[in-house]
């Protein structure tokens, strides 16, 4: 993959970049790490004649795009809808309808926060987008957090990429460390959330249950 990713970026300059950035963002598998430094140290290679500001910004450009289509993933799962499976599937899932309104209200609270934080956590950084769609947060502010998150992350990587130069994939061996690192303790946060809500739900009381 690593071979074919730097073929379309010296084939297409900038324009590479950003489809593969933007491809990133839907696709999480498609590491962001190497077109990233590739791109800031072929900023440093004269046959390009890259700047490694506008590296930035049409990196930046292909996330938010990339972004904004989950996010509108996530707008098509309405209330309704995700009501509708509550409905059907609720009682082996043990989840209600308040749930998803108590899921709704912390995203309203906390979201803003996490859609940023989350911009600098591999994977999660692009799924992120698809419950602020679910949960209906302002576009403007989704676009805000998710614009400067994500400026903030190319940024450092290209540039990181550009200082390094010819051994810019030693960058890229680092985030993988980063990232193996990244996915463990979230699925240590996620089997601990799961457990938390399972046994919460089980000292429910049963009448409560039946709802």
């Amino acid at each position: 993959m690593q071979d074919w990713i730097i073929r379309i970026m010296e084939q297409f300059g900038y324009w590479g970049i950003m489809l593969l950035i933007a491809i990133e963002n839907i696709f999480p598998p498609i590491p962001s790490e190497i077109i990233l430094t590739f791109g800031g140290f072929m900023t440093t290679d004269p046959r390009t004649h890259m700047n490694i500001w506008i590296v930035c910004l049409f990196a930046t450009f292909g996330s938010v795009g990339g972004a904004v289509i989950l996010y509108g993933l996530g707008k098509i799962l309405s209330r309704e809808r995700l009501y509708w499976i509550i409905d059907k599937w609720g009682k082996i899932l043990r989840l209600k309808r308040k749930d998803l309104d108590n899921a709704e209200n912390w995203f309203a609270k906390k979201g803003g926060v996490t859609v940023f934080l989350c911009r600098f956590i591999p994977i999660i950084r692009s799924l992120i987008s698809i419950p602020a769609g679910m949960a209906g947060m302002n576009m403007g502010k989704f676009l805000l957090l998710t614009t400067v998150g994500t400026a903030i992350w190319n940024i450092v990587l290209v540039n990181l990429g550009a200082l390094m130069g010819n051994e810019w994939e030693r960058i890229v061996k680092f985030m993988d460390t980063y990232s193996t690192v990244a996915a463990i303790l979230l699925a240590i946060i996620g089997v601990a959330a799961i457990t938390w809500f399972i046994i919460k739900r089980r000292k429910a009381p049963i009448k409560d249950l039946a709802e």
